[in-house]
């Protein structure tokens, strides 16, 4: 019993090399979504003040913001390999995404603190909502990562 996998080989079956630009592209989406969709249900679940202050919602749209700052670069525009015109060229490109990623590294640390501060140490009977603006701003922070990260940038794949 400890062997019967051994004999079958999905690797050879599918070849993901042709489909890493979707299957990244589906897999961020998905992240972004779900994060979306976690502060969605908080918001209708605690509809009061009291329970989740709509200030709170502000990390996600940051977050989003970041998200769309961090993949408006290219990694080509970043190395300077296709991007030299415009006001700045590649320095305004790397700019551009430090900006993006400290914008989202402060929507995910500024979600911890809303969830640390606001919900655990206050002893507040339900945390939820804290969960919810802290999981919203990473699976928004990991779907910008697999976005950027896990496309190729060769045209022919």
């Amino acid at each position: 019993m400890s062997g019967f996998l051994d004999s079958v080989r999905c690797s050879e079956c599918i070849d993901w090399s042709e489909k890493r630009n979707t299957i990244a592209s589906v897999a961020a989406g998905v992240l972004f979504f779900t994060g979306w969709w976690i502060i969605i249900d908080a918001a209708v679940k605690y509809p009061q003040t009291e329970n989740l202050n709509h200030s709170y919602h502000a990390c996600g749209v940051i977050a989003t913001v970041a998200f769309l700052m961090i993949n408006a670069v290219s990694n080509g525009q970043v190395r300077g390999d296709s991007y030299s015109e415009g006001c700045l060229g590649q320095t305004g490109a790397r700019v551009w995404l430090f900006i993006g990623f400290m914008m989202a590294f402060g929507s995910l640390i500024a979600s911890m603190w809303i969830l640390f501060g606001g919900y655990v140490v206050n002893g507040t009977a339900d945390v939820y909502p804290g969960i919810a603006v802290f999981f919203q701003n990473a699976f928004i922070f990991f779907g910008g990562l697999v976005f950027k990260f896990g496309r190729t940038e060769d045209l022919w794949q």
